[in-house]
């Protein structure tokens, strides 16, 4: 990985300075005041109206957020959603048996009969947004606490969401932005009738695997597609045979005429989280103290989940999408503080507060300014420890079923013991419903040893900052091997299978629940973690009242450049060009701004989890049988490079062409920009694609779906 990097830099400062990426992620409602001109001069043809508008159909309607997590784009007059495969992988998964293995064969339905209901699944459409900052902060002053600040927001705010949703027609959020600086309203549409259309194997639409995440040169079919349902009106419906495929208010026709470098690209979706205004002691906290632990944490909790994947295909189902979760971030993290680290953005940023803290201690800025820094650096200095703690923890929580089952199963439990007879029968059925989901697809022996593995890795590198009681105790009384502690409690726990908390629902003991092992260790897990010194309590307040005024500060002076607000999972847009990293010899393509399929078939390891390819693709690929969705190059083009400010969340975002035309699927970034969450950098930063002729070729000409593309409006 050193060589490579080294290799980028060398061929980075080779590229024309006038050749840059272009970053931010900018809110469609302000893209004609400050966007549309530079986006006109890279190749845009469309209007800012286009684009975004209230009273006209434009792009925006045709851009979902895809399940509250990924992005999604509208590709047929007939509903018809692309997005990630991996955005997918969990209802593929939930859809899949042994028997019938969706994910490992893939699916394509043969009509709308054949489409498949996930159990939850839906998809938001974005309405319109609106500037409620002047509001909002006419109701708060500097003399209240953060909770006072908060408790004023909040009230204000459900009163901003009660006037906008049209009497629960509509989902209304308001957010703040430049850290609780502004203050924006996004109103949605939610339709949960969403149903499985199809997906390539798993052999291609995961290529490459954990290997090749976050790595260039790609070469996955990463897409899978849905359809969204509707009532006869066109409006949100639960699930019913009798609704209709939706007809959007706009979809995107798709381009199969192909790319070149520096092509104008842009990207429609929903951020998930970026921090670029994250002060350097921050930086600092993730890279030594957080993202290590998170790291360690995940990679415990999936050696113990690959112990029992290996084992049948029945387990690996099980555990698949909890796996690839958790094994996605495991690689980013990782990725992060490699890349924070060699850069020294804490460094950066630190000459950055330098300046601040010069001019924050001017006269005439002191009294509002001049304790930030030494608040926000106290904030960090206190918090470290409990930091690297809280993220072992988290990492329990996220890999092992009950962790937290003291908080969910158990507290409905305690509510429903406590209640009298009448009101039992109203709860039992909800109760039941929710242990039928969660002990669906579980197993046991993975649980006891994922807990345990993880309470060990918890109770002896946490040492900076006291562990939960309980576990401390047991631990010591065991020498830190807790795994004679989780079998026997697990064993004697009533939260542990369905047919047990049935029995207890027909036979409620408040003494059981309150003496079960398992229920105690949970609540003792989730109270730790979320207990607070009154220290710690202090310097939260101080911190949250310090950042809000680091960045109205450093936007105040202009020694802070940015001028758009951080991701948070609301619609942005993203602007720049299909643009090569330097030349790399993994990379067959003669521009090393796409892959093909023969430099997939190279990489090809037969019965290999992450590299093994269907014979069928080997003998097309061989037969040069590309059909209509060839390159001019003769080749058929899988991957491409953007040079798009793009993070997790825009996973599924669809790339498009100066007209609006989709030219291709976001599906990741390049290792070597990962502290692009923090800081963007113009030079390494790209977003990895599916080219959209991959996508259409995997349908039409491999999985023979021809009648899948025939709905799809396609141009050249």
């Amino acid at each position: 990985m050193k060589k490579i990097i080294l290799s980028l830099i060398v061929g980075i400062m080779l590229i024309p300075s006038n050749v840059k990426a272009d970053e931010g992620m900018w809110f469609l409602m302000f893209i004609e005041r400050l966007n549309h001109r530079d986006m006109q001069k890279m190749g845009l043809q469309l209007t800012a109206e286009e684009i975004y508008s209230i009273n006209n159909h434009s792009l925006k309607d045709a851009i979902v957020q895809f399940n509250g997590g990924c992005t999604a784009e509208v590709i047929s007059k007939d509903g018809l959603v692309l997005t990630n495969h991996h955005c997918g992988y969990n209802t593929i998964a939930e859809l899949s048996t042994s028997e019938k293995n969706l994910l490992k064969d893939g699916f394509w339905a043969k009509n709308r009969e054949e489409e498949i209901k996930p159990s939850s699944l839906y998809v938001r459409f974005f309405v319109r947004m609106d500037d409620v900052s002047k509001r909002i902060l006419s109701k708060v002053n500097d003399k209240m606490t953060e909770a006072e600040r908060e408790k004023a927001v909040n009230q204000e705010i459900a009163l901003i969401e009660k006037e906008n949703n049209e009497g629960g027609k509509y989902t209304v959020s308001v957010r703040p932005f430049f850290q609780g600086n502004e203050y924006y309203y996004f109103v949605y549409q939610d339709y949960r009738d969403v149903r499985f259309v199809g997906a390539p194997p798993e052999s291609l639409g995961k290529f490459g695997g954990d290997t090749d995440n976050w790595e260039w040169p790609r070469h996955t079919a990463d897409f899978s597609m849905f359809r969204v349902y509707a009532d006869a009106n066109g409006n949100p419906a639960s699930y019913s045979q009798n609704n209709v495929p939706l007809q959007p208010k706009h979809y995107l026709p798709i381009n199969i005429g192909g790319l070149k470098e520096g092509d104008f690209a842009m990207i429609l979706g929903y951020p998930g989280r970026t921090n670029r205004w994250m002060p350097a002691g921050g930086i600092e906290q993730n890279v030594k103290f957080a993202y290590p632990a998170w790291v360690e944490g995940a990679k415990t909790g999936m050696d113990q989940m690959k112990k029992y994947m290996d084992q049948n295909d029945d387990l690996n189902l099980v555990y698949a999408s909890k796996f690839a979760g958790t094994a996605n971030y495991w690689k980013n993290r990782q990725g992060m503080i490699d890349a924070l680290t060699k850069f020294e953005t804490a460094k950066s940023k630190a000459s950055q507060e330098k300046k601040f803290y010069k001019w924050a201690n001017k006269k005439e800025n002191k009294a509002k300014y001049g304790n930030v820094i030494s608040n926000i650096n106290k904030y960090y200095a206190l918090t470290n420890e409990k930091t690297r703690h809280d993220n072992y923890l988290q990492q329990l929580f996220r890999t092992t079923a009950f962790g937290t089952i003291g908080r969910t199963l158990g507290r409905q439990l305690d509510n429903y013991v406590k209640a009298d007879p009448a009101k039992r029968a109203e709860m039992a059925p909800a109760i039941t419903q929710m242990a039928d989901g969660m002990f669906k697809k579980l197993y046991l022996p993975a649980e006891k040893d994922l807990l345990a593995a993880q309470l060990k890795l918890y109770a002896t590198k946490s040492k900076g900052y006291a562990i939960a009681p309980a576990v401390e105790k047991i631990g010591a009384a065991n020498n830190y091997d807790y795994t004679k502690y989780v079998n026997a409690a697990l064993d004697l726990s009533v939260l542990t299978s369905k047919e047990r908390v049935i029995a207890f629902l027909e036979l409620p003991s408040e003494a059981m629940l309150e003496n079960d092992p398992l229920y105690i260790l949970s609540n003792d897990l989730v109270s730790h973690f979320m207990a607070k010194s009154d220290e710690i309590v202090k310097a939260e307040n101080d911190f949250g009242a310090s950042f809000r005024l680091l960045v109205e500060g450093l936007r105040e002076s202009k020694i802070g450049t940015i001028k758009y607000p951080d991701a948070n999972s609301t619609l942005r847009l993203t602007y720049g060009k299909v643009r090569a990293l330097p030349a790399d010899k993994r990379n067959d393509a003669k521009i090393n701004y796409y892959t093909t399929m023969d430099g997939m078939v190279k990489k090809y390891k037969k019965g290999d989890q992450e590299f093994d390819l269907p014979t069928r693709l080997i003998d097309m690929n061989k037969e040069r049988s590309y059909g209509r969705f060839v390159d001019k190059d003769g080749s058929m083009h899988v991957n491409f490079l953007t040079d798009n400010d793009i993070t997790g969340g825009n996973s599924g975002s669809p790339v498009l062409n100066g007209k609006g035309e989709l030219i291709g699927l976001a599906f990741d970034g390049n290792i070597e920009a990962m502290a692009g969450d923090v800081i963007f950098d113009p030079a390494l930063q790209r977003t990895i694609n599916v080219d959209i002729r991959y996508v259409l070729w995997v349908i039409e000409n491999f999985s023979g779906a021809k009648h899948i593309v025939d709905e799809m409006t396609l141009v050249n």
